[in-house]
């Protein structure tokens, strides 16, 4: 198998990267971050990689050529790009934070799939798999440009499975709810200056979301996508899968 995925060099990227390497496949990543680049791929001979900003289409072409050629093809395209954006009430939101947002999350995933689909369709066979959110299924207060862009990937994903079923390519989204660790800390921070709320009440918040109550972890998302990678997913495309502990709402 030879997988690409974007945005992998910390975080949910690189635990998908590592469970797919594991897992026998060939990986070529890429990140905006060139020290974590040069760091996981010296620590991992399974994975090699390169500086891209995907959500700069422009630099798109040249990052897929060069992961094809380096991998000698490519059967799953993880689209794993994406930013919190801006913590506000709709109106209070700077137009270029939403258009940013937009680009970043919604633009890159598009970009990238825009690449690899006529190689996917000349062997007739391809995986792609898009990290969306469950805030692209509920909604997500104080938080608009994210939950447009997330809902608006998986729309992308249903459509382009339509488009593609027809050459054996599936195309799915994972939505998780609130992933443990540093980068949910920083939105959590966030939201609680911009609410004038404590860090813990909005912390408590997020946990009573689901009816677990709980945050998910990387490994759980990197296990779901080999399963879709693995023969036992070759009938599941179209689909956007929450991993959320059964969230019953955003609020």
């Amino acid at each position: 198998m030879k997988a690409v995925v974007t945005a992998a060099a910390s975080g949910i990227g690189l635990a998908i990267a590592r469970r797919l390497a594991s897992d026998g496949a060939s990986v070529f990543i890429c990140d905006i971050d060139a020290e974590a680049i040069e760091r996981v791929t010296a620590d991992d001979a399974r994975i090699s990689g390169t500086v891209v900003d995907v959500s700069e289409h422009a630099q798109v072409p040249e990052f897929i050529e060069r992961a094809v050629h380096d991998l000698g093809g490519i059967d799953v395209l993880v689209n794993n790009v994406g930013i919190a954006g801006p913590t506000a009430l709709a109106e209070n939101i700077d137009f270029s934070a939403w258009d940013n947002t937009m680009r970043v999350n919604l633009g890159s995933h598009f970009y990238c799939a825009r690449e690899v689909i006529p190689r996917m369709k000349v062997q007739r066979s391809g995986l792609i798999v898009s990290i969306s959110s469950i805030a692209g299924q509920h909604g997500y207060p104080f938080h608009s440009p994210y939950a447009v862009s997330k809902a608006a990937v998986i729309a992308l994903t249903k459509t382009l499975a339509m488009e593609l079923g027809p050459y054996n390519i599936r195309v799915n989204a994972i939505c998780p709810c609130a992933v443990g660790g540093p980068r949910t800390d920083s939105v959590i921070k966030v939201e609680a200056e911009a609410r004038s709320l404590s860090v813990e009440t909005v912390r408590e918040g997020y946990l009573a979301q689901n009816s677990m109550r709980t945050f998910i972890e990387t490994d759980e998302i990197a296990s779901l996508v080999t399963y879709l990678a693995s023969p036992a997913g070759r009938r599941i495309s179209g689909q956007d899968i929450a991993i959320d502990g059964n969230a019953e709402t955003l609020r």
